[in-house]
């Protein structure tokens, strides 16, 4: 049992203590979106991941990294060999995260002109 199952503040998103802000934080956040969505295509080593996501630096990338795996949406697999081999795959729910991300990024990208038009008009 961990100390969140007899919390009253669980699933209460909009109360500053609910633990599910930080989490949201976390998969919500540009790099996180990207990795997610790199990952939901199958497994990547560090090296690949930093070449398809663009703009992303090698630090900002393995403390993304790191903090998708700590919160169980990633699984880091480590090859005993030199040099060494470290690939990255969505675990469960990580794969129900991306899922609902690339769901996000599609309904973005298809409504990618309103939304630029719309910003137009408002910045007008």
């Amino acid at each position: 049992m961990t100390k969140y199952a007899i919390s009253p503040l669980l699933g209460q998103v909009l109360s500053n203590e609910c633990p599910s802000r930080e989490i949201l934080e976390h998969l919500t956040n540009k790099w996180s979106v990207l990795v997610l969505r790199c990952l939901s295509e199958g497994v990547h080593r560090f090296s690949e991941l930093k070449q398809r996501i663009e703009g992303v630096s090698e630090k900002m990338l393995a403390q993304t990294l790191k903090m998708l795996e700590q919160d169980g949406f990633i699984l880091r697999t480590v090859y005993p060999v030199v040099p060494p081999k470290v690939e990255y795959q969505l675990t469960i729910t990580g794969s129900q995260a991306a899922e609902k991300i690339n769901y996000l990024i599609g309904w973005v990208e298809r409504s990618l002109l309103e939304i630029l038009e719309n910003k137009e008009r408002v910045t007008k």
